[in-house]
């Protein structure tokens, strides 16, 4: 039995107007070639241009990952050869990353792992290159665009806690507003580190490093495939060898090059871009814009709001439905109940519309206002439903369709009663049953008829009491 250690790189597009250092769009397109500069193509004669933008949300989603922030910004070269770098080097950063020292709290089935985070730098993306039988091609749209960096610590055990961190770092993106951090897009890559050691040794093993990886799915299956090969091969006693590998369609990792030692890169601050100082009052300022996380949401649902881990974590995927059920929960205070309407009721109409929450005519307000009525007693959840929907249909406030066509819950006796005496002379067999045959569930059966009745406004709880009554008169 070993012990697996994994490290992510993890590689997100901040999503900007224009590109890190260059005036060229930063946008997704198909078209190759389409959004360049001189500057991207890296031309003789070019200087690079400071993104402030690019550097306001690589700081934020730093100190959302509760990182150490540097005193000022400095960008550092990174000289190495490769055909989608046209300038032979890269603009990243060394000497002072964006965020130092984080860690982020995830939650892993019944547990809470925290993730410790040793930098995360801003940097230029490369180009983009396809690959085909005998050629490949260059497409320079991605060559330059924003791109942050985040290096864990080996610290990571299994395939599902790196997933579950992953997942929780792609809503601090989009909670945050940094990135839409779409894999479908390139926005958001991995690379994986990960070695085998023995249970109770303190020497690591060797690491075996996968380059690229650009989907979740794909994270997992290379990480189980790798602990499946590296284990056999520690159980033969052989030793694995310190490389790079890719993942394959067919699930498997493959070589693609031995790395026995780190690259030199030759390090050296960036000469045409001068350092900034960066001032408490700037960085407050930025701090002050960075929203209720999903983790710190889960806490506060479960244990001062009464909601299940389940229905918390359904809630906190998106930031709207997340911010939707707060404020909804301002109007209703029974939080639990809103949990649930928005859970059953708002989710399910906007896969059924297929519409963003945006697009949504129910507000908060109205939700929140139509559930109160429903715990007032004073209307049926049922019919509370098809007002909400009519509501939806006619862009109508639903409080404004219940005073309009006078809708409430039947509560009085003698009405419920009226509804019930009907229900029971028109059943004779149904009573019959209920005296003579001594079946129970007869009494469900006046239920309904009486629900049906009453358009169902009549209260069901009521309603069984009375119908108890009336057949036992007949005895």
């Amino acid at each position: 039995m070993y012990k697996v250690v994994i490290g992510l790189e993890v590689h997100c597009e901040v999503k900007t107007v224009s590109k890190n250092f260059s005036s060229s769009p930063n946008n997704y397109s198909t078209i190759p070639n389409i959004n360049v500069s001189t500057v991207d193509l890296g031309l003789p004669g070019i200087l690079p241009v400071v993104n402030e933008e690019a550097c306001r949300k690589a700081l934020k989603t730093a100190m959302a990952l509760n990182c150490q922030n540097p005193d000022e910004i400095i960008f550092d070269r990174k000289n190495y050869f490769y055909p989608d770098l046209p300038k032979g080097y890269q603009i990243t950063q060394v000497t002072k990353p964006m965020g130092r020292n984080g860690y982020l709290d995830i939650f892993v089935d019944d547990y809470v792992k925290r993730v410790d985070i040793h930098q995360l730098h801003l940097e230029e993306d490369t180009a983009s290159l396809d690959h085909y039988e005998k050629y490949s091609l260059i497409d320079y749209n991605r060559s330059g665009i924003p791109l942050m960096e985040i290096v864990t610590e080996p610290c990571i055990s299994s395939s599902d806690e790196a997933i579950s961190f992953l997942e929780a770092l792609r809503s601090v993106f989009i909670y945050c507003g940094v990135s839409d951090a779409r894999s479908d897009m390139g926005q958001m890559r991995c690379d994986v580190n990960i070695s085998l050691m023995e249970e109770d040794s303190k020497v690591l093993g060797t690491k075996v490093e996968m380059k690229n990886i650009n989907s979740f799915n794909n994270v997992k299956l290379a990480i189980e495939y790798e602990i499946e090969r590296q284990s056999k091969l520690l159980d033969k006693g052989e030793k694995v060898v310190q490389e790079t590998r890719r993942i394959a369609e067919d699930g498997k990792t493959y070589p693609m090059r031995k790395k026995v030692d780190a690259v030199d890169y030759k390090y050296f601050i960036e000469p045409n871009l001068p350092p900034v100082k960066l001032s408490d009052e700037y960085l407050e300022e930025i701090r002050k814009k960075i929203p209720r996380l999903q983790y710190e949401r889960v806490i506060d649902y479960t244990e001062n709001m009464g909601i299940s881990k389940e229905e918390a974590l359904i809630l906190v995927k998106s930031r709207e439905i997340a911010d939707y059920f707060e404020s909804a929960s301002k109007v209703c205070k029974n939080y639990k109940e809103v949990a649930r309407w928005v859970i059953t009721l708002v989710l399910a109409s906007l896969n059924k519309l297929e519409i963003e929450l945006d697009e949504f005519f129910l507000t908060p307000k109205m939700l929140g206002e139509v559930i109160n009525v429903v715990l007032d007693d004073k209307l049926s959840e049922d019919n509370a439903k098809k007002i909400i929907y009519k509501a939806i249909e006619q862009k109508i406030d639903p409080i404004e369709i219940i005073k309009k066509e006078n809708i409430s819950r039947i509560d009085d006796d003698e009405s419920v009663r009226k509804f019930v005496i009907e229900a029971i002379v028109e059943n004779p067999e149904q009573v019959r049953q209920y005296l003579e045959e001594e079946k129970d569930y007869v009494k469900n059966y006046f239920v309904g008829k009486v629900m049906q009745k009453s358009n169902r406004q009549a209260n069901p709880t009521k309603a069984l009491e009375i119908i108890i009554e009336e057949l036992e008169k007949r005895r």
